[in-house]
């Protein structure tokens, strides 16, 4: 039996907007159950603390818990990918991220194409510090110190990959002097041979090396991000003498790609809210942190001028995990 031409218009039409409401219905609904954030750094480091102050906010705004899962770079990255994108799995995006892409050939996703931003969260500046023996005051005379005892100077860093040894080896490259890279098991370790002078140099997060600087253990040469930071308000940026150098960590939250969109821009409202909130802003500011607001399309980009960013430099280095 045919349908009379209205009938069956009425009912494609009605089909059509079925998926588009069960999505939206969902998005509604969500979170109907406790959410997962992958961090890949371990628990009680600077990072993963933040993400569980974003973590308590958003369980006080949702009304579910948001708990915090901490599992090695890596393999909290392909957790969520391999995760349904129903917004229950999320990532902790970090620099870190940015790094791998390139630093690991056999990963088994691409980051950038697998991860759907939602939102960033703050932006963590680094300091290049040297031991009080060594005779320079300045980053110009450091490299003219460099340029004078080539190989001679011992670069400390957490280990081939980290946060030191990624700054310490842009520096290399675009002060274009010579430095023995040393890597060690950990920041404390490296700290602990910068301090008793068995290296020379160290790029290091503000966070780590603070007390040491107030203490007069290290001295501060420059911080490594674009603009002076307010921990070290002193110091001038690399930037100041090496022309477009900027180095800082940074943290944001992802999802499995093809996560409801609606899903997406929820949380990106309420991370933007916590950021806004003077309570979260302080606590940033104790880890020498900023808050780091933006829309997903602003987040995307700087993923992706990351990605591409320190690629460049990891390729050009030939830098190898441990």
């Amino acid at each position: 039996m045919k349908l009379p031409r209205r009938r069956f218009l009425h009912l494609a039409a009605g089909a059509a907007v079925l998926p588009l409401s069960s999505t939206i219905a969902q998005a509604q609904a969500y979170p109907a159950r406790p959410v997962r954030i992958m961090v890949g750094v371990p628990a009680g480091s600077s990072p993963d603390i933040q993400a569980r102050l974003i973590g308590h906010w958003l369980s006080e705004r949702f009304g579910q818990p948001f708990v915090i899962e901490n599992r090695p770079t890596n393999i909290a990255a392909e957790a969520v990918v391999r995760a349904p994108a129903d917004g229950y799995t999320l990532l902790q995006v970090a620099v870190a991220n940015a790094w791998n892409a390139s630093l690991y050939s056999n990963l088994n996703f691409n980051f950038v194409r697998d991860i759907a931003p939602i939102a960033s969260i703050s932006r963590n500046p680094g300091v290049m510090e040297v031991n009080p023996g060594v005779p320079v005051k300045t980053v110009p005379e450091f490299i003219a110190y460099a340029k004078a005892n080539p190989g001679k100077i011992n670069m400390a860093s957490s280990g081939i990959g980290g946060v030191g040894h990624i700054y310490g080896e842009l520096f290399k490259m675009m002060a274009r002097v010579d430095m023995l890279h040393v890597p060690y098991r950990g920041p404390q370790q490296a700290l602990t041979d910068l301090i008793s002078g068995r290296v020379h140099v160290m790029f290091d997060s503000v966070v780590s090396s603070i007390e040491h600087i107030r203490m007069g253990n290290l001295r501060p040469l420059a911080v490594t991000t674009a603009k002076r930071q307010e921990a070290l308000p002193h110091l001038p940026t690399i930037g100041e003498f090496v022309l477009g150098y900027e180095a800082s960590a940074w943290q944001g939250l992802g999802a499995p790609k093809h996560t409801p969109t609606d899903i997406i821009e929820r949380l990106n409202v309420e991370v933007n809210a916590a950021l806004a909130d003077p309570r979260i802003k302080a606590r940033l500011t104790d880890f020498g942190a900023s808050a780091l607001v933006g829309s997903t399309a602003d987040f995307a980009k700087l993923i992706a001028e990351e990605t591409e960013k320190w690629g460049q430099l990891i390729r050009a280095s030939n830098l190898k995990p441990e």
